[in-house]
């Protein structure tokens, strides 16, 4: 005898399953996976912060202009890198600081790095940057951090930033004109696959500066995007 099946059990040769909805994985836990996995490269170096950590041709033009913005001060500025990475790029800015503090969400790099790199005047701490208290000083450096964070996260963050007078910012966006700041979950990806990048005048976020000054903008070969660095002075 044909029983009759309930209409949820049936599925038609044509019929898909509904795809999952993604769900958000934290934050931490996520940039834990990107290096024990070394999802970003660099299978010979125990950490690796991905080509834009380490392309000459990203990191040289990077560290000449941020170098000629701290040396133009009579006295020293106090610096926070947020989200140093592996530091192959901070590495060569701490000598014209009067103190660096570089700081990052992996315990594991945070311990790698102290072993790696010993100066005077630089402290390495780890920090969630969208959860705890940010290290006191002049200037904050993100250098293609909040590209990775959900727009929750960056907003968290950008809460805190008036606490500097100068915040050196580096995004890797589209070439052109594009749409700031469209959503993602925050993770190894970045919002370029959606012709998106962070913006932080624009809304959500729609941070309050006194000015904003362009340093450079490198542009990616076969569109790619650029890696593009602004100096914002907030107070």
């Amino acid at each position: 005898m044909f029983v009759l099946q309930p209409s949820y059990v049936l599925m038609t040769a044509n019929q898909k399953r509904p795809k999952p909805l993604k769900q958000p994985w934290a934050t931490k836990a996520a940039m834990e996976q990107v290096y024990a996995l070394k999802l970003w490269g660099g299978n010979s170096a125990d950490f690796y912060s991905g080509a834009g950590s380490h392309v000459p041709e990203l990191v040289n033009p990077y560290v000449d202009v941020v170098t000629t913005f701290l040396t133009s001060f009579e006295e020293p500025l106090t610096v926070c890198d947020l989200g140093c990475g592996d530091f192959n790029v901070g590495k060569n800015l701490v000598k014209h600081t009067k103190n660096y503090v570089a700081v990052d969400i992996v315990q594991e790099l945070i311990t790698h790095n102290n072993k790696m790199f010993n100066e005077e005047n630089l402290v390495f701490a780890c920090v969630d940057v969208a959860v705890d208290e940010l290290p006191a000083a002049d200037c904050a450096i993100l250098r293609q951090v909040l590209q990775h964070l959900s727009n929750a996260e960056v907003h968290r963050i950008v809460e805190k930033l008036s606490q500097y007078t100068y915040i050196i910012l580096t995004e890797h966006v589209p070439e052109g004109t594009f749409t700031p700041n469209k959503d993602i979950l925050s993770g190894q990806g970045i919002r370029l696959k959606q012709q998106s990048g962070i913006n932080l005048l624009a809304p959500p976020f729609n941070f309050k500066v006194k000015e904003e000054k362009p340093l450079l903008c490198s542009v990616l070969p076969n569109g790619k995007g650029a890696i593009c660095t602004t100096l914002y002075v907030v107070c």
